[in-house]
């Protein structure tokens, strides 16, 4: 019988049991692969898996051969620009996504790509999708220096977690400010 309150905390099930997992069995089966798809973007678990069917990609035409296929070429992979690389160029993720999966398997090489944390770093230009890899590369790298740089001593995934709560708190308290209205809703005024 499942725990089911280990599934309740999202992050510490990724972070502690799928984690170890990966490591131990060397891919991930499509429960913890789409746990993470969950945790980053709920909305977007039907379009990947739509586009993990696809048959171009390797290992048997469904989705657990498929997520298996991924995180095996995931961990055989030599290094984590490759890695990086396995999961935008063969698989089609886009970097967001891409980052948070390889973060929850190596939480010590990656760090999770988030629009919002982007805007905390000055001066880091915006993600463009379809760009090469090389260039998608570059920016995750700058990103991930500026998310160092930033946050001193903590390790790179509790500096994740403190800038993405900075931005939330930013936002909240902007929201509250404007009374959650937006800018197009404000009345006229005359």
């Amino acid at each position: 019988m499942d725990d089911y309150l280990k599934y309740y905390d999202s992050e510490r099930y990724l972070f502690e049991d799928v984690h170890q997992r990966f490591h131990a069995n060397h891919f991930l089966d499509a429960f913890d692969f789409f746990t993470i798809i969950i945790w980053k973007a709920n909305r977007a678990k039907s379009k990947i898996a739509r586009r993990m069917l696809k048959e171009n990609l390797p290992g048997d035409r469904n989705l657990e051969a498929r997520c298996r296929a991924l995180t095996q070429a995931l961990h055989d992979a030599p290094t984590p620009k490759e890695r990086m690389r396995v999961l935008i160029k063969e698989w089609g993720f886009a970097l967001p996504m891409a980052s948070a999966i390889l973060t929850v398997c190596w939480p010590d090489e990656f760090t999770v790509y988030d629009y919002r944390v982007r805007d905390l770093l000055k001066d880091l230009p915006k993600l463009t999708e379809g760009g090469d890899f090389e260039k998608t590369w570059k920016l995750f790298e700058e990103y991930k220096a500026g998310v160092i740089k930033l946050v001193p001593d903590k390790s790179l995934r509790d500096k994740d977690r403190y800038l993405s709560g900075q931005s939330r708190a930013c936002q909240l308290r902007g929201d509250i400010q404007k009374s959650f209205i937006k800018s197009d809703e404000l009345p006229a005024t005359h």
